[in-house]
């Protein structure tokens, strides 16, 4: 019951990251793909209405967002290690980063640069997703080369970090910043026409570039949602109770909190009681009529916890 089960669809960005950082593991683990677009019943009976791809699940503990996923990975399997050369905590903060601004910026590039090619119906979820109620397609295509030259600037942030015989970010072996980078060069290369030539302009990045995408995704295999589902009915929740004497917001478990993103993106807010709360994690545990007792676990940074 403790298999790496990755609900997540192929097109899907922030599941490359994870699918690499899978790689740099070297980890096994299960593949469950999901609809692009809601609705997502089967994922939404594991979380509680997150819908965002990708989501983990081990047993009855179900990771909501890449942070929580990737620093369960990390606590799971310690080696090869996210952190090499002594990084420890700077490729957290670089990827709040490169899942902000940097993809953002990837988005609006993505969506702005050819608008009429959009299926309509995809367009209006992922611009109301990354870019909250006001947003507007033709705003984006009109604001398309400033985005470009922001996003020109990073990528020499980049290339000028891989020169000079870096193998990857941190030095000889790949870590999570090489995730946290690569999935945006990903997404740009793949799902913008003008990707391939922009990021020529980039040799160091995209010598790097090959060599991450040769580390691969690891050793999955393919699982249907029902499978996954059953599972989590059949398995109990691994995490303890746990509080934090520390918490600003005085979060502690037994209490019913809502979670949800700090975007208004129109994300659905989960509802559950308090299993567990630190500085980085906090986890819910959920009653679903299809899978039972789950713990549903978000990180801090980057959502709102409310007393619900």
């Amino acid at each position: 019951m403790s298999e790496i089960i990755l609900h997540h669809y192929p097109q899907s960005p922030v599941s490359e990251k994870v699918r690499v950082g899978l790689g740099i593991k070297h980890l096994a683990w299960a593949s469950v793909e999901m609809p692009r677009l809601p609705p997502k019943p089967d994922l939404v009976a594991l979380t509680g209405g997150y819908r965002r791809a990708p989501v983990m699940q081990i047993g009855a503990d179900i990771y909501c967002d890449s942070q929580c996923i990737l620093r369960e990975l990390q606590r799971r399997d310690p080696q090869p290690t996210f952190y090499p050369g002594g990084g420890d905590g700077l490729p957290w903060a670089l990827s709040r980063w490169t899942d902000g601004e940097l993809f953002t910026h990837a988005v609006a590039i993505v969506l702005g640069h050819a608008p009429a090619k959009l299926p309509p119906e995809f367009a209006a979820d992922r611009g109301r997703l990354y870019f909250g109620p006001d947003w507007n397609l033709e705003r984006l295509h009109d604001d398309l080369p400033h985005v470009v030259a922001q996003m020109r600037g990073a990528l020499g942030w980049l290339d000028q970090r891989l020169s000079g015989g870096r193998a990857f970010v941190l030095g000889s072996e790949p870590g999570l910043p090489d995730a946290a980078c690569y999935y945006i060069i990903w997404f740009l290369r793949g799902r913008w026409d003008s990707g391939t030539k922009f990021l020529a302009e980039f040799p160091a990045l995209c010598a790097w570039e090959e060599r991450v995408r040769a580390i691969g995704h690891g050793t999955p295999r393919e699982m249907k949602a029902s499978e996954a589902l059953e599972i989590a009915r059949a398995s109990e929740p691994a995490t303890p109770e746990s509080g934090d004497s520390n918490d600003p917001q005085k979060i502690a478990p037994g209490q019913r909190v809502g979670v949800v993103p700090m975007t208004d993106s129109g994300d659905a807010e989960v509802v559950g009681i308090v299993r567990a709360v630190d500085r980085e994690t906090i986890v819910l545990m959920r009653d679903d009529p299809r899978v039972g007792k789950v713990c549903v676990h978000f990180p801090r940074v980057g959502y709102r916890v409310r007393l619900n």
